[in-house]
């Protein structure tokens, strides 16, 4: 039966996939930017669904099951970090990629006003390729692990199988297709996570009785911060609260998230769209956090039970079976619907901006295919956990794309130098964070962040001071 229900459940989001390819248009903008006339309610579901999807029903119920209340900084950080962020930059992208300054997010940030940056455009589109792939991997890796559970099939096979439904719908419709299945998963992934708070609720005997087990498991496990952080008492957990906002600023340098926005129908709209964004995601990151905690109790940790299968194994431990096969569709087919997102915006930058290929749709078709199998291999080969994968990813799109596309929104002109030095400046600073002990706890995004924005400070005070000393004096 939870077969069946599977089966049912996810043929429906691929037939939801395969049907937007009557909407579709033969031509490359169609295909990448979905014509830009998307509706905001549909622009804000699909951002929610590829933002979290795998990542959150696989890595972070993870990552909470072993942390604790700890883990809801990461809710509160990426949250409002996001919204901060989202105020200076959604609008202002959107409005760059109606003048025409490219149908990819690299290529937008690369002629944003009216230049053609192609070190910028060549350098962005290589980061992409290699992270947001690496980022792919990490959704056909979060998927095998839901199929495994399911059906006890080795990884190997899920990720495979998943990178084979990618490549259907992601070659029928383009990212119209990627958008109208996250809307689904959306509306999925809110429903199956509140049923499985309340049972996993009722199961514990209340409200109350919950709590009550959720401090028996640990002395430390319902502490606000964790015990393990360095810097002291004081700057530890602010450090620590500090990089999850970063965390959450770090979505405007995510291609895959950025496109939906690039791709509503009216940058007047951008304000509804994001009210839809912001409550889904505030509702789901919560019901999220709760299913990972009270898993712990249900689940008592053991040396062999890797925490990235708690999600689907409580639900099969209290679900009935049709349930049980709609909440394992929900988590395959939502991480299917990100994996097509970022392999649809790596074609997007290998064809158009790092290979300089004939702009056509039959380029951005083949390159999807290329991308896809890049993904896997690396789904099949890297030994990372799923929260691991996103997480460093996610750090070094951020650094690369984070502070340029901010000082572009805010109206600076950065030269081509400076913008350069300023990606490679941020992407060099999150390798060297990670070689810190002191500082592996806490968000490596973060200090990419920080220095790419002090690159481009001290870069526009000494461009500024060259244009000065060049300038001829006055002739009296």
């Amino acid at each position: 039966m939870i077969a069946a229900s599977f089966l049912l459940f996810l043929a429906g989001f691929v037939v939801i996939g395969v049907l937007s390819h009557r909407l579709a248009r033969p031509d490359r903008r169609s295909y990448l930017l979905a014509d830009q006339n998307v509706s905001p309610w549909l622009v804000g579901l699909s951002a929610i669904a590829t933002n979290n999807s795998g990542y959150m029903f696989i890595g972070v119920i993870g990552y909470t099951y072993v942390t604790g209340l700890p883990a809801s900084w990461l809710m509160f950080g990426w949250i409002v970090g996001d919204l901060l962020a989202s105020r200076v930059v959604h609008r202002r992208l959107r409005e760059a990629s109606r003048r025409g300054a490219g149908d990819t997010y690299p290529g937008v940030l690369a002629a944003w006003h009216g230049t053609s940056q192609k070190w910028v455009r060549r350098l962005g589109a290589l980061v992409t390729v290699i992270f947001l792939g690496t980022y792919a991997a990490a959704q056909f890796t979060a998927g095998s692990k839901a199929l495994h559970v399911l059906f006890d099939w080795p990884l190997e096979t899920g990720a495979m199988i998943g990178a084979g439904i990618v490549l259907v719908y992601c070659l029928a419709g383009g990212i119209r297709a990627s958008i109208w299945t996250d809307a689904a998963q959306a509306i999925v992934m809110i429903t199956a996570m509140t049923v499985l708070l309340i049972a996993a609720v009722a199961s514990l005997g209340g409200l109350a009785a919950s709590w009550q087990a959720l401090g028996a498991v640990s002395p430390d496990y319902m502490q606000l911060f964790p015990d393990s952080l360095s810097l002291g008492a004081f700057w530890g957990p602010v450090l620590f609260v500090v990089g999850w906002l970063f965390a959450g600023f770090s979505v405007i340098g995510q291609p895959h998230i950025m496109i939906r926005f690039m791709a509503i129908e009216d940058p007047g709209l951008i304000n509804r769209a994001r009210l839809y964004y912001y409550l889904w995601f505030a509702a789901f990151y919560f019901l999220a956090n709760a299913v990972a905690l009270l898993s712990r109790v249900l689940i008592p940790e053991t040396a062999n039970f890797d925490p990235e299968l708690a999600l689907p194994t409580i639900a099969m431990t209290l679900l009935p079976p049709v349930v049980v096969g709609l909440i394992l569709a929900g988590i395959f087919a939502a991480t299917m619907s990100t994996a097509d997102s970022l392999i649809l915006s790596c074609a997007g930058s290998l064809s158009e901006d790092l290979a300089e290929l004939p702009h056509n749709v039959w380029v951005a078709k083949i390159s999807t295919v290329l991308v896809a199998v890049f993904a896997l291999w690396l789904a099949l080969t890297d030994s990372r956990s799923v929260f691991e994968l996103v997480i460093s990813s996610w750090a070094v799109l951020a650094a690369c794309f984070g502070p340029l596309l901010t000082v572009l929104a805010l109206g600076h002109r950065p030269s081509e130098r400076l913008s350069l030095v300023m990606m490679t400046a941020g992407v060099a600073t999150v390798y060297l964070w990670t070689e810190v002990d002191a500082l592996s706890a806490y968000y490596e995004g973060m200090g990419g962040i920080l220095i790419g924005f002090l690159v481009f400070a001290i870069g526009r005070a000494l461009e500024n001071r060259a244009t000065v000393d060049e300038t001829p004096p006055a002739i009296s």
